[in-house]
């Protein structure tokens, strides 16, 4: 089910602009756009949190319509991320402030979904921060609304400092983060990278975060990336451990 993050897609390729919206929907609310013009009324009309565009478009292209929308104050505000060739990149869009990220083309669908989910869930986490209503200013939510990974990867994306509890059942998990990077995790007898390493498996259960919560102690040896990755390649071969071998669902190249 998506969350409350809405996506503005833009692209005048269809069967992109198709795939990319298939692979988003179960993300986000998405709403498409075939050329910069559609697309600038759609978000004046209603603005999105994310505008995912092409930058190679006839008449009006996604630099344009970028300077557009960061220009009007209803809607200067949408984060933006830009499906562009390497050399475009390189010659023509690496000083473009007004953007947040990068998609270069041509790309695999599912590289792509990934880079543009993470888009996605550090605005969720900043839209559940806005509309806590807890007295003592903490967040509160469940992992079925974002799940573990999710939840640590927003964190270091954002560059956080603060207290992440989590817990399930008669089980808990206290990690704290330093500007994005998880310093100090405690789950049961284990701490550090292995506590966290043992939280990641959770798929369900429920999570707190204090933006005021510090710890001097430093238990991890990993950054959060060396974290995130070391964990899911010990999933995976726990899955291929208790599945066998399975086949690995096919990925698609695009470029418009």
């Amino acid at each position: 089910m998506p969350n409350s993050v809405k996506l503005l897609l833009v692209d005048d390729n269809p069967m992109v602009m198709g795939m990319l919206r298939n692979a988003l929907s179960p993300l986000a609310t998405v709403t498409t756009a075939g050329d910069g013009a559609d697309a600038l009324l759609k978000a004046v009309d209603d603005p999105p949190d994310l505008l995912v565009a092409d930058y190679r478009m006839p008449g009006m292209d996604g630099r344009q319509l970028v300077d557009k929308l960061k220009s009007r104050p209803g809607t200067s505000s949408i984060a933006v991320i830009l499906l562009a060739s390497k050399a475009d990149i390189s010659e023509k869009l690496s000083h473009q402030e007004p953007v947040d990220d990068f998609v270069e083309k041509p790309f695999f669908l599912k590289e792509a979904t990934l880079r543009i989910k993470r888009a996605i869930d550090r605005i969720a986490l900043e839209k559940m921060a806005k509309s806590s209503s807890s007295s003592d200013g903490r967040i509160r939510g469940n992992l079925a609304q974002m799940n573990v990974i999710d939840l640590v990867q927003s964190l270091e994306m954002g560059r956080k400092s603060c207290f992440l509890k989590f817990s399930n059942e008669n089980e808990s998990c206290d990690m704290y983060f330093s500007e994005g990077q998880v310093t100090h995790a405690a789950y049961g007898s284990l701490t550090g990278d292995q506590a966290v390493f043992k939280v990641l498996r959770w798929t369900s259960g429920s999570f707190e975060l204090d933006f005021e919560g510090k710890t001097s102690q430093q238990t991890t040896t990993l950054n959060t990336q060396g974290l995130l990755m070391e964990g899911l390649r010990l999933l995976d071969e726990s899955k291929r451990d208790e599945d066998g071998n399975g086949t690995e669902e096919e990925d698609v190249l695009l470029d418009s």
